[in-house]
């Protein structure tokens, strides 16, 4: 990375280490799969304050661990053991609230309490499994499903119980085995080892810190439970950013960072997919989550199409924003140091069956050009801004064409010919096109 982007990094790091007043904040970049740059600021604890947190000292992730739940649910999908669309009582014998989607919990969409029944955050005596299952006969559906986003670590804490009863396991043996482990993650976990972070909270009136206890976690590990550090976080973001052969598909990753619901009604900035937020800055939109804990605050954020991710890691309760320093940190990096575009290179000849459907056609008054891209029909239509993804179309059986992603995704392209077999028109999505502009029903 170029000394002076460096340096921005830093200082952008270092200004709000101190403007939150973190006893320690350990950040990274990541880039094309890899750590580009990381720093630890201030101290991993305050009794040796001359040594700041490295690439390897551990904190409390808090929520960030509801992507691995998350992940684990869409890796047991995509083997046929469930379906998003199970209510919850197909995979546990709950008491209460079964007809719950797993798709509704993933999205924070069920309208279920935000907590366990209890005072956990009160008395920090987190319930087994066992309690949270047996006590849905007193939790509330404070909201209908999908009436408006809501947030529940209740939701994943059954969502954790669901990877159990379905994988055979226990979620944390699972999640070893499905995930840590081929990542290469192998300073994530429920129990940390050294070094690691402590947990502070920093008084708003004077300079002093005072030490957080920390819960045995059981049945709320799954919605928040877990330990990492900036190194194996930056496994995590370039994992999301383009997944890893053998755990799960880009088309699946694709999938879970699609908008299920609206978390910011008032300036759409914050959304939710599957057990991911959806973060917009201008017109760029990240992936990652959040994460807080007595005495951590985390984020990881990653924007897909560059490739571009942070991790931030804070040991303070409060007064820190890692969402806001991730985004900026990449979009720092976006600014001063946008990707290269790939080269171009000559593709595959044109079917012959293709030929005759490239160039332009016209469709409600408006222009279209249809090409050929390595090998596979694409549409755009004309006015689309650049930055926009084409159309683009499979085969579907002769002279019918299925759109697999952009406009019309899902609906058919039919190619109509004449007498002589030449291609006279198309229909997409039953709207008819022609070569020439023409009226409705011409």
């Amino acid at each position: 990375m170029e000394s002076s982007l460096a340096a921005d990094l830093e200082r952008l790091a270092r200004a709000r280490q101190r403007e939150w007043r973190s006893p320690g904040l350990s950040a990274a970049v990541v880039r094309d799969g890899s750590l580009a740059w990381s720093l630890g600021v201030g101290a991993a604890d305050v009794v040796v304050p001359d040594v700041a947190p490295g690439p390897e000292t551990a904190f409390a992730i808090g929520s960030i661990s509801k992507t691995f739940t998350a992940t684990l649910i869409m890796m047991l999908r995509d083997e046929g053991k469930l379906a998003l669309s199970d209510p919850v009582s197909r995979h546990i014998d709950v008491p209460a609230h079964g007809a719950l989607t797993i798709r509704e919990l993933l999205a924070h969409a069920s309208g279920l309490q935000r907590e366990p029944v209890g005072d956990l955050w009160d008395t920090l005596e987190v319930p087994s499994i066992a309690d949270v299952v047996r006590d849905l006969t007193e939790a509330e559906q404070v909201l209908p499903a999908r009436r408006r986003w809501h947030y529940s670590n209740l939701a994943y804490s059954l969502l954790g119980e669901v990877v159990t009863r379905v994988d055979g396991r226990p979620w944390a043996s699972a999640l070893q085995d499905r995930l840590l482990g081929p990542l290469g993650m192998t300073r994530t976990s429920l129990t940390p080892a050294a070094p690691v972070a402590v947990g502070y909270y920093t008084d708003p009136y004077t300079d002093q810190v005072q030490l957080e206890k920390w819960p045995d976690m059981a049945g709320f590990a799954s919605a928040g439970g877990l330990w990492s550090t900036v190194s194996d976080l930056a496994r995590w973001v370039s994992f999301l950013s383009s997944g890893a052969d053998g755990v799960l598909s880009p088309e699946t990753l694709d999938e879970m960072t699609r908008p299920e619901i609206m978390s910011d009604l008032e300036t759409w900035t914050l959304a939710w997919g599957l057990g991911l937020e959806l973060f917009r800055r201008g017109e760029r939109i990240l992936v990652g989550h959040e994460g807080a804990m007595p005495g951590f605050l985390a984020c990881v954020a990653t924007r897909r199409a560059d490739r571009v991710g942070a991790v931030v890691l804070c040991n303070t309760s409060a007064g820190a924003d890692p969402a806001t320093l991730a985004l900026d940190l990449v979009t720092t990096v976006l600014d001063a140091s946008p990707p290269f575009a790939e080269p171009w290179r000559p593709g595959p000849p044109v079917p012959a069956e293709l030929a005759p459907l490239v160039g332009r056609w016209w469709s409600e008054g408006d222009s279209f050009t249809f090409s050929v891209r390595d090998g596979r029909l694409e549409a755009r239509k004309d006015s689309l801004p650049d930055s926009k993804p084409p159309s683009v179309f499979e085969p579907a059986g002769v002279d019918r064409y299925r759109t697999v992603s952009g406009r019309e995704e899902g609906e058919l392209l039919l190619v109509e010919r004449d007498a002589s077999g030449a291609v006279a028109r198309m229909r997409w999505a039953t709207y008819p096109f022609t070569r020439q502009p023409s009226t409705f029903g011409a």
